[in-house]
């Protein structure tokens, strides 16, 4: 059985509702589109990335030891799988930034694939991240 960890991003959000969903009902639906996961909302994910297990903790390990970015990232062997929003663009972004010079050519392309995904949701908040360890 192979491991790999998969980052996804949000590519798109619908709502799932019938014809016979009240007007009023549709203006909560619409209103929970822009503030997060409530029933009738569905979010649309992509792979963007996706590395083998192993080679993920060995990036992660490149993060300052004891760090926020660091701690948020070990989420994944831990729990099986972290989100990253807006509130943890900058944080990540000097991280993985900073972690730069001490990264092997493989490291450092995820990190730049990574800083890019950060630089979409600086961009648009709507847009994060779930990133979860996968079993083949």
């Amino acid at each position: 059985m192979s491991e790999s960890v998969v980052f996804s991003q949000l590519s798109r959000k619908f709502v799932d509702n019938n014809d016979k969903t009240p007007d009023q009902a549709q203006q909560v639906i619409y209103y929970s589109l822009a503030i997060g996961h409530h029933l009738g909302v569905i979010d649309c994910l992509k792979a963007a990335l996706v590395c083998p297990y192993e080679a993920y903790r060995e990036w992660v390990a490149t993060l300052d030891a004891g760090s926020e970015a660091r701690r948020k990232m070990e989420g994944v062997p831990r729990y099986g799988e972290i989100v990253i929003d807006q509130n943890h663009v900058v944080m990540l972004a000097r991280a993985f930034d900073a972690a730069l010079a001490r990264q092997t050519p493989e490291q450092q392309q995820w990190s730049r694939e990574l800083l890019d995904m950060l630089q979409a949701i600086q961009q648009e908040p709507a847009i994060y991240l779930m990133v979860r360890r996968d079993r083949d």
